[in-house]
């Protein structure tokens, strides 16, 4: 945690993330990774109790009023608890409400982001469709006009809150012109647990137990049209924003739940003994660990500086940028530092005496959800190039191609 950072508002609403996670009890974490907790609904109602959802929306609406720099700062705290604790924190109180806070009604918010944010109800997020994931405006859930409300059909795949959700925020086609464009053919909307919404199926996860994943199979649900967030055909605008939260989110929880595995391997190579003397004074084995906590404090120094980003509303392109090389970098680089870590440990690294090995695989999910790694570099890429083409144009930087002995032997500059 980089407190040198943040201010005096931010340090405490840390401290009081801190609290919570000491609050956990043990028994929760393992409970969750066995099933035998299906959905961390006490968990989420203590968050609520304490205000700690939701950081950074107004208070009016039971937020702090805080920003991103905050909404980071707490979310690697939670995620120390566990990845999957994390998950089911931001998806609701940062992902739902995000989108309902700043693309909703009055009347929305009101109803279901006031009880979230209490930790009184719980939302999940409905993007992924069996035949969609990263091609999310390939959306075929079907949302079709019926006088004062909508007839909602369709399925959604991989829902962390499947099951324990009170409410879904789900995206579907309104416009079912073949020729429509994809980006004017969605609506997003609030859809309530009730008649014709069902969970399928709960999958068997590799890591990031206890979130109540599943499928969500919709059919022919009655969903009032005040409940359309943001306008009708509109979901791009949402999306957009969404993204945000997201990506950048993600990355925050993700070094939290490394940081545990570096911090047990430390304390464990501290004291593990071989050849006469503490297996830390190795350079294989040290070596190894402050590659680890180099790759988390840049992770850190990566996060911090698109929350600034964000916060100081820059240019939508370059955090665009900045939010997608975030979320890949940081991600890749907490699973790496948890396997280094999990190989100083040697053989006990690899058993369940100590939780190495649940933090390696629940961080498996880190590269993949919320846009896969390969996604966010296609991103970066583009936004990179773009962003190069805009300087190149402006001509306020120095050509740096002429700072070469032969620079200007045209003939030899061949494209």
């Amino acid at each position: 945690m980089y407190e040198f950072l943040l201010s005096q508002a931010q340090k405490q609403i840390v401290e009081e993330a801190r609290d919570l996670v000491a609050w956990v009890p043990r028994e929760m974490i393992l409970g969750m990774d066995r099933e035998t907790i299906v959905f961390p609904r006490e968990f989420l109602q203590e968050a609520g109790r304490r205000n700690l959802l939701g950081c950074r929306y107004p208070a009016n609406w039971g937020g702090r009023g805080l920003d991103w720099v905050a909404t980071c700062a707490v979310m690697e705290e939670i995620g120390t608890l566990g990845y999957i604790f994390a998950c089911t924190f931001g998806v609701g109180a940062e992902l739902v409400c995000d989108a309902i806070v700043l693309h909703g009604s009055d009347d929305l918010r009101e109803k279901y982001v006031k009880p979230l944010l209490a930790g009184e109800v719980f939302a999940a997020e409905c993007l992924t469709e069996p035949r969609g994931g990263s091609d999310f405006f390939g959306t075929t859930t079907s949302a079709v006009e019926s006088g004062d409300h909508f007839l909602l059909t369709g399925q959604k795949r991989f829902i962390v809150g499947a099951e324990g959700a009170d409410y879904f925020l789900v995206y579907a086609r309104t416009d079912h012109d073949p020729q429509a464009h994809p980006h004017k053919a969605l609506t997003c909307f609030v859809v309530d647990r009730g008649p014709g919404v069902e969970v399928d199926y709960l999958y068997g996860l590799m890591g990031c137990r206890g979130g109540g994943a599943g499928r969500l199979v919709f059919k022919d649900v009655v969903v009032p049209r005040e409940n359309i967030v943001g306008r009708l055909n509109g979901a791009y605008e949402v999306f957009n924003t969404m993204m945000i939260p997201e990506r950048l989110g993600t990355a925050a929880m993700t070094i939290g739940a490394a940081r545990p595995a570096l911090d047990i391997a430390t304390g464990y190579t501290t004291r593990r003994r071989a050849f006469g003397q503490p297996v830390n004074q190795f350079q294989g084995v040290s070596f190894q660990v402050a590659e680890a906590a180099t790759l988390l404090d840049a992770s850190r120094s990566l996060v911090y500086t698109t929350a600034r980003a964000v916060d100081s509303n820059q240019d939508p392109n370059t955090i665009r940028r900045l939010v997608s090389e975030t979320k890949k970098f940081v991600t890749e680089s907490c699973q790496e530092a948890a396997r280094k870590a999990m190989q100083v440990m040697g053989g006990i690294g690899y058993t369940n005496v100590f939780p190495i090995e649940r933090i390696v695989r629940d961080l498996g999910l880190a590269s993949i959800w919320t846009g896969s790694n390969e996604v966010m570099a296609l991103i970066t890429a583009h936004e990179w190039y773009r962003e190069y083409a805009r300087r190149k144009k402006d001509g306020r930087e120095r050509d740096y191609e002429s700072d070469a002995p032969e620079a200007f032997a045209e003939d030899e500059k061949i494209y």
